[in-house]
């Protein structure tokens, strides 16, 4: 299935989402520069607060290989497809590598996110939580997310996404309440292969609209 932008992913999204959730408290917390063109149509359509989770991942070097990511509560969370034992493993060879690392990244996304903080925890307790990505192609991103709100008492877990992969969807059904996937794919060819309009705003601008909305929702 190819979409013809994000925000038309959105509304497909959105109308599915609409009839069970347009009279629940919710809150739409975008994964990514991409989800948040997705998140819009959502968050328009049930008049709800559209917020975004700056992540940084953290790759194992030389290799395309993502160990696992910071998030903007300065937690790591380790990919969650590798085994205990492999991330002991790695946790012992790369120690050095990763504290530096962990540091890094934290940095980064206080740069970005300014004094915002952009989640505001008391936006999302008691809500409905609508996880959104343009695509997902393994469960990294989701096991981030999970691992900031698991202090949060949220009412219910929903994840909506354009695409995803079978391992990533198996992966789901196990974290959340509640999924919707447009398009499950055996072989993934990278999120953008299926829009034809790949604009997307740049980080930086993204971050600076997210945090205008949640100022204004406050």
């Amino acid at each position: 299935m190819y979409f013809e932008s994000r925000a038309h992913a959105g509304q497909l999204l959105a109308v599915q989402l609409l009839e069970k959730y347009r009279y629940e408290n919710c809150a739409v917390v975008a994964l990514s520069d991409g989800g948040v063109l997705i998140g819009e149509q959502i968050a328009a359509q049930l008049h709800c607060i559209l917020t975004m989770l700056i992540t940084e991942g953290i790759d194992v070097p030389g290799e395309s290989v993502s160990i696992g990511a910071v998030s903007q509560s300065g937690n790591f969370t380790y990919n969650s497809e590798f085994s205990a034992g492999e991330i002991e493993e790695y946790a012992t060879e790369f120690h050095g590598y990763l504290d530096d690392q962990k540091r890094q990244a934290f940095s980064r996304i206080n740069r970005l996110i300014g004094d915002g903080g952009l989640i505001d925890t008391d936006m999302l307790k008691e809500r409905v939580v609508i996880l959104v990505a343009d695509g997902l192609s393994d469960g990294a991103i989701l096991s981030v997310a999970l691992d900031f709100l698991k202090p949060i008492h949220i009412h219910r877990l929903v994840v909506a996404a354009a695409v995803a992969t079978i391992p990533a969807v198996d992966q789901l059904h196990v974290m959340a309440d509640e999924l919707h996937v447009l398009d499950v794919k055996e072989n993934f060819m990278g999120t953008n292969h299926y829009f034809e309009d790949n604009t997307v705003p740049s980080h930086e601008e993204t971050i600076a609209k997210i945090n205008q909305i949640v100022l204004n929702w406050r």
